[in-house]
């Protein structure tokens, strides 16, 4: 934790980390001074805002579907189809993409749009699809993982609840609806009390290996996270790195704070503390 000053310090190596200069808050003043700052701030923010609902929409019904499914074996492989893009690097997901999405050899210019006889599209060049694309990329990716998380509150519910409402003749959309989705919004609750933490953070992978740094996209893919590393192999400054680290860890500290006193405020019994 001592690295910590390394955020008000400025870093000289020969003197090392305790014997360099005191910067006051001068590395956290490059956040803010420069004209990208409310871009790269919105573009995290709204980002994640946007994983976490299509996120949670999508998880809970992909846990629901697969919870209906009888045969064991057939579970067992829809599981590991789904959680299989979670264990791949976003490096490997880069390539996998631009195989899609390359302007002369992409599958979908190549494949799609040129028998349709519609115009080649430069995907790297045009910020108006990436939104969309980042969106759909992160849900396929982790979109396994939140699945099993539901999925094991699922099969936690009493199966009482559900044999009782079939006795009052209740069908299978009302049993989902009436039992499984309220029953499962303490685990909603949580993931969400812990997204709100995450808000000023970003999947690096995501933002920087996707769009492969191209300049023509920054305004939609560029976040605080690739920001500050763009910034740190330009300039080789590791204290306004850490600096931007601390500012990150001090606001979602504030938002999971805040955030939980709300949820505690209106349903105790869903409150993380």
């Amino acid at each position: 934790m001592f690295g910590i000053i390394i955020a008000f310090k400025k870093i000289d190596f020969q003197k090392g980390i305790f014997g360099s200069p005191w910067n006051g808050i001068n590395n956290f003043k490059f956040l803010f001074a420069t004209k990208d700052a409310f871009i790269i701030t919105r573009n995290t923010i709204l980002y994640n805002i946007a994983f976490f609902i299509v996120g949670t929409i999508c998880s809970i019904a992909l846990a629901i579907f697969i919870n209906e499914i009888r045969s064991k074996q057939m579970k067992k492989i829809y599981q590991t189809l789904i959680l299989l893009p979670f264990l791949m690097s976003w490096v490997i997901v880069s390539y996998l993409l631009y195989v899609f999405l390359s302007g002369e050899t992409g599958l979908v210019n190549s494949s799609i749009l040129k028998p349709l006889g519609l115009a080649p599209v430069s995907w790297y060049q045009e910020k108006k699809y990436w939104p969309f694309i980042l969106v759909f990329m992160n849900l396929w990716k982790g979109a396994g993982y939140s699945m099993i998380i539901y999925l094991s509150s699922i099969v936690s519910i009493s199966t009482d609840y559900f044999e009782a409402a079939r006795i009052d003749g209740a069908g299978k959309w009302q049993q989902i609806r009436l039992i499984t989705l309220p029953l499962l919004k303490p685990t909603v609750i949580t993931l969400f009390i812990m997204s709100i933490g995450q808000i000023f953070r970003s999947d690096f992978g995501l933002f920087y290996q996707l769009p492969r740094n191209s300049g023509a996209i920054y305004s939609v893919t560029r976040t605080l996270d690739v920001y500050i590393y763009q910034a740190l192999m330009q300039n080789s400054d590791y204290a306004m790195s850490s600096a931007a680290s601390f500012y990150q860890s001090i606001v979602g500290l504030v938002l999971i704070v805040a955030a939980n006193a709300v949820v505690r405020k209106y349903e105790k019994s869903s409150a993380i503390f």
